[in-house]
């Protein structure tokens, strides 16, 4: 019986697979050389990454614009269309319900997979608490005490090889929980096993990245449906994150929240369905710690190479902290303008979020000139914008702090449509500061206390490989040796 039911299941996979490819055979059959090259993966001779080809397709465009029409899917670096997509004509490029079900069973109903009221709620909530100076100088302790108490030390051990994403994502783990939950993991003690939180927010994360890079939904959710694969680690992954989150609620209710400062107590105080609080908190988790990790592993990948950033970093800190000072308040940050220049130039060259999609609720037209049909997906590709010169000038892909400072060496941001890290318009991050803080702390106690090398050089034109998922993470890692430099702060 057992035997024939499989054989079921297979054959009506089959049959399903072929209705599907039957029904949508103009879209697979399509020849377009941009087209064949992704179904047939060609691409991949003369590229390391998905987002190093689009980069090239999109540099080449004279629109800055191209279409991938297998996916419906039309994708742009031209910061004309991305300021329309995010501010002038917002609310014809929601999230949409195609990005809500892809990642409907790991975030829910989180900030980052709704539109309309519930995002709204989301968004006027979450302003509200990072905004004030009490949840900045909360943040600020955090940090500062993970890097005393766990990261320095972890750090300060003799002549050392360490996979430095790995400590990065320990770490930022750690300071989000703290902050979100009011609860320590424990993650960047290594003696300890990893987090089971950790572990399965990785698995889901990864597991629903790779449902976006199917051709057509459909075959995800007919892996669903059976329960097959990567969908059934899927199913455990989510109930393990659900089973602790829930917990981690209850815990809060039985020891009190209201005079608590976690993310989670603040929500709590008016929010009492669990299942919400649930895809409120693991949404902050999400982008709180991949985002920061991921940032910090390029950031060293592209300090490891260049010295003489990280010199002019120190005789910054040297002179608005004190030479062998320790930052003592997050408003002395503020008077770090070359420091927040490397931060953003990093990211301007290998931004967390390679990019990012809408879709088009209505028919519409792009500035470029590009025709949306309703349903479109449209993707604004920051990685791919890093890269071209009608942007950022000839010099575009080298590392330079400089090209952020003015004059008289004060930070300035400019036009957040050409850099839209941290996307733009009405759905800017809205912990983007917090991001920001924990990066410069980070990086600041770090090269002046130690000397990171990475254990393979890489050559001049090197780029990292990049895995699948919803964040750019290194394939390989990041291995380091660790020296202690004296004297330490």
């Amino acid at each position: 019986m057992e035997l024939q039911a499989s054989l079921f299941f297979w054959i009506l996979i089959f049959l399903l697979y072929l209705l599907f490819s039957l029904l949508i055979k103009p879209k697979l059959w399509c020849n377009c050389e941009i087209c064949s090259a992704y179904l047939t993966l060609s691409w991949s001779k003369q590229f390391n990454n998905l987002c190093d080809w689009y980069t090239h397709l999109l540099k080449n465009s004279p629109s800055k614009t191209i279409h991938i029409h297998v996916l419906r899917n039309t994708i742009t670096a031209n910061p004309e269309n991305i300021e329309y997509m995010l501010k002038t004509k917002f609310h014809n490029f929601p999230k949409g319900k195609p990005f809500s079900i892809i990642l409907g069973d790991f975030l829910g109903r989180g900030i980052f997979n709704v539109d309309g009221d519930s995002w709204k709620f989301q968004k006027n909530m979450a302003s509200m608490e990072l905004g004030k100076t009490s949840t900045c100088c909360y943040v600020f302790d955090i940090i500062n005490c993970e890097i005393k108490t766990r990261l320095v030390p972890l750090l300060s051990k003799q002549d050392q090889v360490l996979d430095l994403q790995d400590v990065f994502k320990r770490f930022s783990f750690d300071v989000i929980c703290w902050f979100s939950f009011g609860i320590d993991p424990s993650c960047l003690e290594l003696s300890l096993p990893m987090s089971k939180l950790a572990m399965a927010f990785d698995l889901a994360s990864k597991l629903s990245a790779e449902r976006a890079m199917n051709v057509s939904p459909l075959v995800w959710k007919i892996k669903r449906a059976l329960n097959l694969g990567s969908e059934k680690e899927l199913k455990r992954a989510i109930e393990r994150i659900n089973l602790l989150a829930k917990e981690v609620i209850r815990q809060r209710r039985k020891t009190g929240f209201l005079n608590s400062n976690d993310l989670l107590s603040r929500f709590m105080s008016i929010i009492n369905d669990e299942t919400y609080l649930r895809d409120i908190i693991i949404s902050f988790l999400l982008a709180g710690r991949d985002t920061v990790a991921s940032g910090l592993t390029s950031l060293f990948w592209l300090l490891s190479k260049h010295s003489n950033v990280v010199s002019a970093i120190k005789q910054e800190a040297d002179r608005i902290i004190g030479e062998n000072k320790e930052l003592t308040c997050f408003d002395q940050m503020k008077e770090l303008h070359y420091l927040q220049a490397t931060v953003y130039e990093s990211m301007r060259l290998y931004p967390p979020i390679q990019f990012d999609s809408k879709f088009c609720q209505n028919d519409d037209v792009l500035p470029d000139g590009s025709v949306l049909k309703k349903g479109t997906r449209v993707t604004y590709h920051p990685y791919a914008m890093g890269r071209i010169e009608e942007i950022w000038g000839e010099d575009c892909l080298e590392f330079k702090p400089e090209r952020w400072l003015k004059h008289d060496g004060v930070f300035s941001p400019g036009n957040p449509f050409k850099y839209p890290i941290f996307q733009a318009g009405f759905r800017v991050c809205l912990g983007k500061e917090m991001a920001l803080l924990e990066m410069k702390t980070v990086t600041l106690s770090l090269i002046r206390r130690f000397r990171i090398q990475l254990l393979t050089p890489p050559s001049p034109d090197q780029h990292p490989r990049f895995l699948p998922g919803l964040t750019a993470t290194f394939s390989d890692g990041l291995p380091v040796l660790v020296r202690n430099i004296q004297p330490q702060p």
